[in-house]
């Protein structure tokens, strides 16, 4: 679909747990519900490996996402949402998260159904603010 796979990247200006910390806050006031946080790097760690922090959020609302899964069961694969704050080898910050009109396409859904996910871009933009 596009040269990132439907992914988009967005620089974020605060460090990889501040900008979980700050998607998080933003899910939170939206009364969206937060069903994990995976720290990568520190998961590495564990077992004696090395990784730049890497933050993995699952996030949903399954009053949103239950109808995509009706409609096409296997976008289960894809929800809950989720977001990827990453350091990069030049100590950038990214948050990353599957393009909804990816999504659309991958699974054929209707414009309606994908409202449903579309609301991820203005809270990932609010939580870079």
């Amino acid at each position: 679909m596009n040269e990132n796979n439907g992914i988009i990247n967005q620089p974020s200006p605060y460090s990889v747990p501040a900008t979980i910390d700050r998607l998080e806050a933003v899910l939170q006031a939206k009364g969206i519900t937060i069903f994990a946080r995976i720290d990568q790097q520190a998961e590495a760690e564990r077992v004696g490996l090395s990784l730049p922090p890497t933050q993995l959020l699952l996030f949903g609302n399954p009053q949103a996402g239950t109808p995509l899964m009706v409609a096409e069961p296997t976008i289960a694969l894809d929800l809950p949402l989720k977001a990827l704050a990453w350091e990069a080898v030049d100590s950038k910050v990214w948050l990353s998260y599957n393009d909804p009109n990816y999504l659309k396409q991958r699974f054929s859904l209707s414009d309606e159904l994908v409202e449903n996910i579309a609301v991820i871009a203005p809270l990932i933009n609010q939580a870079l603010r």
